[in-house]
């Protein structure tokens, strides 16, 4: 199920009050799609993501890579965050109710796109981002089948866990004490099934030699565990 050779990114835009730009990587045999939800001053160009996606990419899963932001949002929220002092929510790329409607609206997006619409669907987020995909995988209950969280800041999401029925897993640093703290009590709130995964001599960005990888490996086994037990996807997934 891994290894298989993968087409060229896709560049894809996402009609919001604006447009999402992002990047599409659709594996040959695609068995689910993920849409990432990156952190505060992280894009679709992000390093890490990247890293994440081709992990994913060879266990045959689709992953698009969008920035929430408009073009514009990300100029303003670069401003913001340059001249803000102690204020972590200035600036669009604070706004988790921002973020979590335009999560919601690639959602709906990707269920209605001919490519895509037939793969079960899952929701990859980091720090902000964790918490507008937790607030989406709770608006879209019956779209959303797995979610993954890295370094999530679920306590920008505490209204949106009780609702988030997806099997959600938590991945935390183990020299990040805070996100341990947040994401361990989040995980007794989780009403479906939910796994909290702390990696040892991590820091917070997971830049330790082979955390990052690890990270992956974790998301991908967590995707594709779900995405199977998804009733008659075999069946009806048109890229199998």
């Amino acid at each position: 199920m891994i290894d298989l050779p993968s087409r060229e990114p896709q560049t894809v835009a996402v009609p919001v009050d604006g447009i999402l730009s992002g990047f599409l990587l659709l594996p040959q045999g695609a068995c689910g799609l993920v849409l990432f939800a990156h952190g505060r001053r992280s894009n679709k160009y992000s390093r890490r993501n990247r890293i994440l996606a081709d992990t994913l990419s060879r266990g045959r899963i689709a992953t698009l890579l969008l920035d929430l932001l408009t073009p514009e949002e990300q100029e303003a929220d670069g401003k913001a965050a340059d001249a803000r002092s102690g204020d972590a929510g200035a600036g669009p790329g604070g706004d988790v109710a921002l973020l979590t409607a335009r999560l919601i609206q690639a959602v709906d997006w990707a269920r209605d796109d001919a490519r895509l619409a037939r793969l079960p669907l899952g929701l990859f987020g980091s720090g902000t981002g964790a918490a507008a995909a937790l607030g989406a995988a709770a608006e879209r209950r019956d779209a959303v089948q797995a979610l993954v969280c890295r370094g999530a800041r679920t306590d920008l999401a505490e209204g949106a866990l009780s609702q988030v029925l997806a099997p959600t897993l938590l991945i935390v640093a183990g020299l990040d004490p805070e996100a341990i703290r947040v994401n361990r009590a989040a995980v007794q709130v989780l009403p479906g099934e939910a796994r909290l995964e702390i990696l040892a001599h991590a820091t917070r960005l997971f830049e330790e030699a082979g955390k990052l990888e690890s990270v992956g490996l974790l998301a991908r086994d967590w995707f594709l565990t779900h995405f199977e037990a998804k009733d008659d996807a075999t069946t009806h997934n048109p890229w199998r």
